[in-house]
Formats: structure tokens, sequence, C-alpha cells
């Protein structure tokens, strides 16, 4: 089956190939034989309500010092694309919900988008998590400082994160009696003008942050445990944390059983789920990663298994 493939995603030029997991989609497409078609998210525009972009065909190499290779530059409407991977990482500010409603249009006239563009504004990466409450920690979300204070001394120890980013940036720790809890709030929150996001602190993040890879609500049977590098809290590769893999254990299973159906109904095709110790605390759905180190540490071909449920999807909608 030949397919045209489009990708919306960070520049190309920028992307480290061995851990990104956009490449490896890029080359599990390429080897089926699907031509792939390259945009940024400033190469989308609508004309008359037309949803098009300058897109360039692409070429994707496994080399470290030569991974890509461009064509010319091709003005094109986005529905002459089967599919579209939407793979722009957060923030998710302004311009990346224009993107949704521009790739919404395309959906409308056929084009499969992944993840579903409607879905993307509706499944925050934080928020999202918060639809399976018995499988979270106690949670809140405010810009009300009094209310983060107070849970602060329910939960005597808790992170604070912002509701818009991703890598962990600008996650902080905050334990009752720190000198600094009211400027952190007061940092967060822009002094009560932006909501927030409060956990209590789970000490099971030093046993690692684990991704675990859903595709078509069904998980892949390994999670990558991002272990915190010395002196931090924070587990996220992006902030110097480890990889190790993992069996999935039985609770990480029946997480995956309460959000997979959900996330199949809202066409979240290929999802990351981030667990710590027994609790849930988020669900990526923008541009997860991780397949890179999980093929490579389990032999897995998990990119193939997600192009394989698009060309399912695309037999039974054309039949």
């Amino acid at each position: 089956m030949t397919v045209q493939l489009g990708i919306v995603m960070d520049p190309i030029d920028k992307i480290k190939i061995v851990k990104d997991s956009s490449f490896a989609m890029l080359l599990a497409a390429q080897k089926r034989g699907w031509k792939l078609w390259y945009m940024e998210i400033g190469d989308l525009a609508l004309r008359d309500g037309r949803p098009v972009a300058s897109m360039r065909e692409l070429t994707v190499l496994d080399t470290v010092q030569h991974w890509f290779e461009l064509g010319p530059i091709r003005w094109a409407n986005l529905a002459s694309l089967e599919v579209i991977l939407m793979r722009k990482d957060p923030p998710f500010d302004l311009e990346y919900l224009m993107a949704t409603h521009l790739l919404e249009q395309a959906e409308a006239q056929g084009t499969w988008v992944i993840n579903k563009a409607q879905s993307l504004r509706d499944a925050n990466e934080k928020l999202a998590a918060t639809w399976f409450p018995h499988c979270c920690p106690p949670t809140l979300v405010t810009r009300q400082a009094q209310q983060l204070r107070n849970f602060l001394h329910e939960q005597e120890r808790i992170v604070i994160k912002p509701l818009d980013s991703m890598g962990g940036q600008g996650v902080f720790y905050v334990a009752v009696g720190d000198v600094n809890a009211s400027v952190i709030i007061e940092t967060l929150t822009n002094y009560q003008q932006r909501f927030v996001m409060a956990q209590r602190f789970i000490p099971e993040i030093n046993q690692g942050d684990k991704r675990i890879l859903l595709v078509n609500g069904e998980p892949v049977p390994y999670a990558l445990a991002r272990i915190p590098a010395a002196g931090e809290l924070r587990g996220n590769l992006a902030a110097g944390g480890q990889g190790q893999g993992l069996n999935l254990t039985e609770r990480d299973r029946w997480i995956c059983v309460q959000v997979g159906p959900w996330l199949r109904d809202k066409g979240l095709i290929f999802v990351g789920l981030d667990v710590i110790g027994d609790y849930l605390t988020e669900i990526n759905v923008t541009s997860p990663t991780c397949i890179r180190e999980l093929d490579a540490l389990y032999g897995l071909d998990i990119a193939g298994q997600l192009l394989d449920v698009i060309e399912q999807k695309m037999v039974s909608h054309t039949m």
C-alpha cells in the first residue's frame, strides 16, 4: 500500500534521531514504501476554506551525520495526504491551538490526523489524567494561592507544575516549611492569573517516572523508567534522567485498562502515560517519546504497530 504521509513536527535538523519517536515513525513508513511529506507548524495555512500547506518531500536515513533529505517546496491541499502525524512538541500555546483547527479542516476532507485534532485540544496532557482520579495521586488544579497552601499543608510534600509545558519544565517540589513556597506559588500562578496543577509528591520517583506507550489503547508490554539524575527529582530524559526498561506491573496494566477505551474513543491513537509508583500522573498526547529506546531494549517495532493500526483504519474507512 502506497500512502501519502505528512508530518507536522519541530525542525528536523534539530532532532536527536537516537531517541526521536517521530523519526522512528518516519523510518517505519518509508520502509513500507509510503511517501513522506515534511511540514512545520508555520507551513500550515487555510485558503477559502481549503486547508493547505507548503510541504517538502522527505527522505530519512538512520545515520547520525546525515539523517534527512528534503525536496523542493510544494504548495498543496492537505487533502492530498491520506495521513498526517501531528508531532509538534509543546508548549501548547495559541499557535498550536490554531494549528489543530487547520488540521481539523483536513480531517473534514478525509485525511486521517493522528492524533485527532479536536482531541489534542480536549486532552491537555496534565488535565487529561484528572478524568481518572482513581488512578491518580491527590491532585489540585487552581490558580488560588491559598488553595495551594492548604493543599501543601494537607499533603506535606507536593509538586507544582504548569499545564502547558513538557520535559519537566517548570516543575517544582515543595515541602511544608519551605521558605520558597510563596515565591514558587506566585511565580507559577503569575500572581494568581494562571492555573497550575499540584500533586502529592510520590517518593517512588527515585525508582523512575515510567513512560508506558499505548497504540490504539493497547499498551506496549514494557515501560521505560526515566530515573532522575543525582540531585534531581525529575525523571524526564530532557532533564537528565536515564532510561531503564521494565516489564509492566499488574497495576500498570490496570491503569491502561482504565484509560485505553477513552483514548480509542477520542481518536488518540499514539499516547504515552506517565506513571510514578502506583499512580498515573500525566497522559501525553502531543508528541510522546521512548519508541527508539524501547525498540532497542526489547527488539520491538512500536512504530510498525502504529502503522498497522493506521492501515487497518484506512481500509475500514474506505469500505
